[in-house]
């Protein structure tokens, strides 16, 4: 269950507030149920251990990881096209003219009604874990949408939760940037092999770099004719690979060797106690990674003010 990409938000210590014991009897509230007849989608929160398991949270000391479930009814477009094509056909020919733009709607309206309860529901699971001491909501998508639906969820859950992405007081780019031009890395960083450079000019040329020396004269070129770092392959502590974007979003998690090696010392009997485990292992791993990330970016904890 080790996370593959990030979204991040950071929260003010009053809503950690919210995070108490009651936790557990809220998500009770706001279980995933079956899609309806004419339901398009539902969400809702489903066990972190999988099938079969009550619980809907997993603590560990102030960390807590959930998982919200989902159900999406697959009704492509193509498919309601032509059932209203078929009915819009089948009228005008009865009338004689063609028809209005309110009864078109009204003919679309029917066909979803007609379709939707034959549709095929496909079901998702997206994880995400809150650390109530530093701040921190890491939902395991690089998809702000995404991010932003976990978040959603969460603010109906406990009623009002104040997340907001991350607002660096220094540059992403320009930092990332200045890395690849000669400046000294942070400390425990070190290059990937990958980047993604973008002219900031408007509709500017992007180059994307894949298993390159990231301090290669091609590399260089780039950044001599002014194009900037937009994703930037990082290495920390030789724990964990990343790509890091300008919108700090972390796509291409790897925990490496040192991390999984951590693992094997584990008791991981049973499901429950590999999801333990693991939770245990990615947390505490990623716990530095974010204080770093935090000193490098200046990414301050927000305050009540404005609280959403």
């Amino acid at each position: 269950m080790f996370f593959r990409q990030l979204s991040l938000f950071r929260f003010p210590k009053s809503a950690a507030e919210t995070l108490d014991e009651g936790l557990a009897k809220r998500l009770k509230k706001h279980p995933l149920r079956p899609c309806g007849p004419l339901q398009a989608q539902t969400r809702g929160w489903v066990s972190p251990y999988g099938r079969g398991d009550d619980a809907l949270l997993h603590q560990l000391g102030t960390y807590t990881l959930l998982t919200l479930g989902g159900e999406d009814k697959l009704l492509p477009p193509s498919v309601v096209n032509e059932s209203v094509a078929q009915k819009i056909e089948v009228l005008e020919s009865q009338r004689g003219k063609r028809l209005g733009g309110r009864e078109r709607k009204r003919l679309r309206d029917e066909a979803l009604h007609d379709l939707l309860p034959k549709a095929f529901v496909r079901p998702s699971r997206l994880s995400g874990y809150l650390d109530a001491k530093a701040g921190w909501l890491l939902v395991d998508s690089a998809s702000r949408k995404q991010a932003e639906g976990f978040l959603t969820v969460l603010r109906e859950t406990v009623e009002s939760f104040p997340a907001v992405p991350p607002d660096p007081e220094e540059s992403p780019r320009a930092l990332m940037t200045g890395w690849l031009t000669g400046a000294k890395l942070p400390q425990g960083f070190g290059l990937g092999d990958e980047c993604e450079l973008k002219d900031p000019s408007d509709q500017g040329a992007i180059a994307r770099c894949r298993r390159q020396d990231l301090e290669s004269d091609e590399v260089r070129e780039h950044l001599k004719s002014g194009k900037q770092v937009t994703q930037l392959g990082l290495v920390v502590d030789e724990r964990v690979s990343f790509t890091l974007g300008e919108d700090l979003s972390v796509r291409k998690l790897r925990f490496l060797d040192a991390v999984t090696a951590d693992l094997e010392g584990t008791d991981r009997d049973s499901p429950r106690s590999e999801i333990d485990a693991r939770f245990a292992v990615m947390s505490l791993t990623l716990k530095p990674v974010l204080e770093r990330l935090d000193s490098v970016f200046r990414l301050p904890r927000p305050s009540d003010r404005g609280r959403r």
